[in-house]
């Protein structure tokens, strides 16, 4: 298994203002929009991100993290194995992705995710 990328999630409710700092202000494009939750990037090679949302999707709370992985069933069975607290999920989401959210050791909510 191996980590493909780590995105932060920031909540807010004010999805202009993040348009406007992260997309005008700093120059990064929008990747995704699903209304709820914009996702930034810039087209560098490490393709550093941000996203913003009001909600996690779902009916769920914002993540403090995102992590996607390229073997989601694996990184399932780790944390099963290490008896850690599956707090939603796995879940296969409308918007093409399978993931589910876990605690990671200092509380923060981590949302690890596969594309389909």
């Amino acid at each position: 298994m191996a980590v493909r990328r780590i995105v932060p999630n920031i909540h807010a409710e004010d999805l202009e203002a993040a348009r406007r700092f992260y997309g005008e202000i700093l120059d990064m494009e929008i990747v995704m929009d699903h209304g709820w939750i914009v996702t930034f990037a810039t087209d560098r090679p490490t393709t550093p991100q941000i996203s913003v949302a009001s909600e996690g999707g779902s009916g769920t709370p914002v993540p403090d993290l995102s992590i996607e992985v390229d073997d989601l069933d694996e990184a399932y069975r780790r944390v099963r194995d290490a008896r850690l607290t599956v707090e939603y999920g796995p879940a296969a989401e409308p918007w093409g992705v399978r993931r589910f959210y876990v605690r990671d050791p200092f509380g923060r909510l981590v949302n690890v995710l596969a594309h389909d």
